[in-house]
C-alpha cells in the first residue's frame, strides 16, 4: 500500500488531484489508515494509468469514469493506441529539434511552419476519442450536440449556468427546500434534453463534481457567485437523498 504522497511523488500526479479524483468516483482509494488518510495498492495504480492514458487521448473525465468502469474496456487496445500517438508526439518533437537546429545555424530559408503542425495529432486523438467513447451516455451527447454550431453550443453553456443563477438566489432558503430540489429536477431535465440521459446515479456524479473544488466549482462561482458550486452540489445530495427516502 502507498500513501496519496507516495503516489504522488512517483507519478507526477499532485495530491490536490488525487483528492479530487476520490471525490468526484474516479479513482478512489483502495484503503484507508485509521486516521483517514487515503492508500493505493498496485490495481489503484494500474486504474490510474488507465485515466492517465485517456487524458492523453483528450477525454473528459468524466467519460473517462464511464469507460474505464464498462466491462467491455479494452486495456491491451487502449495501451495501442497510446503507443500511436506517442510515436507522433516523437515524429512531431523530432521535426521541431531539427527545425531548431536549422534555424540556428542559419540554414532555413524556406520559412517552415509544416513542424508546429498538429493536424496529425488532432486527428489520432480524435479517432481514438470516437473509439472508446463506446458508452451510451457519449453516444448520446455526441448525436445531440453532433450538428450543433459553436455558437449554439454556447447559448446552451450559458443557458445552464442561468439555473447555477437560479441555485444562487435561492441560496438563502437552504440546499433541502422545495426550490432548491426544483431547481435540481430543472438541471437535470435540462442535461437530459440537451447533453444525455441524466439518470440519477449520473446526477450524484455531477452533484459531487459541482463541489469538490475543481473544474466544475470554478467555472459555476466565477459565473454565478463564490459557493454556488458547493450548494448545488448539496442541493443535489439532499434532493436525491429525499428521492429514495419517498
Amino acid at each position: 500500500m502507498m500513501t496519496v504522497h507516495e503516489v504522488s511523488r512517483i507519478t507526477g500526479v499532485s495530491v490536490r488531484t488525487l483528492q479530487y479524483y476520490d471525490r468526484i468516483g474516479l479513482l478512489s482509494p483502495s484503503d484507508r489508515t485509521e486516521a483517514g488518510y487515503r492508500l493505493y495498492d498496485g490495481e489503484a495504480l494500474r486504474a490510474l494509468q488507465e485515466i492517465l492514458l485517456l487524458r492523453e487521448l483528450r477525454f473528459p473525465l468524466r467519460e473517462i469514469g464511464e469507460i474505464v468502469s464498462d466491462p467491455g474496456f479494452d486495456r491491451t487496445k487502449a495501451l495501442d493506441q497510446q503507443i500511436g500517438l506517442l510515436k507522433l508526439q516523437k515524429e512531431r518533437l523530432e521535426g521541431l529539434i531539427a527545425l531548431a537546429a536549422r534555424m540556428r545555424k542559419g540554414e532555413d530559408e524556406r520559412m517552415s511552419f509544416k513542424e508546429f503542425d498538429r493536424k496529425k495529432l488532432d486527428e489520432y486523438a480524435e479517432r481514438a476519442k470516437k473509439q472508446w467513447g463506446a458508452t451510451d451516455a457519449y453516444k448520446e451527447y455526441e448525436k445531440k450536440s453532433g450538428g450543433r454550431t459553436e455558437a449554439e453550443q454556447d447559448v446552451l453553456a450559458a443557458r445552464m449556468m442561468a439555473i447555477f443563477g437560479e441555485f444562487a438566489a435561492v441560496r438563502d432558503k437552504g440546499p433541502d427546500s422545495e426550490e432548491a430540489h426544483a431547481l435540481v429536477r430543472k438541471l437535470q431535465s435540462f442535461i437530459t434534453e440537451n447533453y444525455y440521459t441524466c439518470g440519477d446515479e449520473i446526477l450524484a456524479s455531477l452533484g459531487r463534481a459541482y463541489g469538490c473544488g475543481g473544474e466544475f466549482t470554478e467555472n459555476i462561482d466565477r459565473s454565478a457567485g463564490e459557493g454556488t458550486g458547493a450548494f448545488a452540489s448539496a442541493c443535489v445530495e439532499g434532493y436525491l437523498r429525499s428521492k429514495a427516502g419517498r
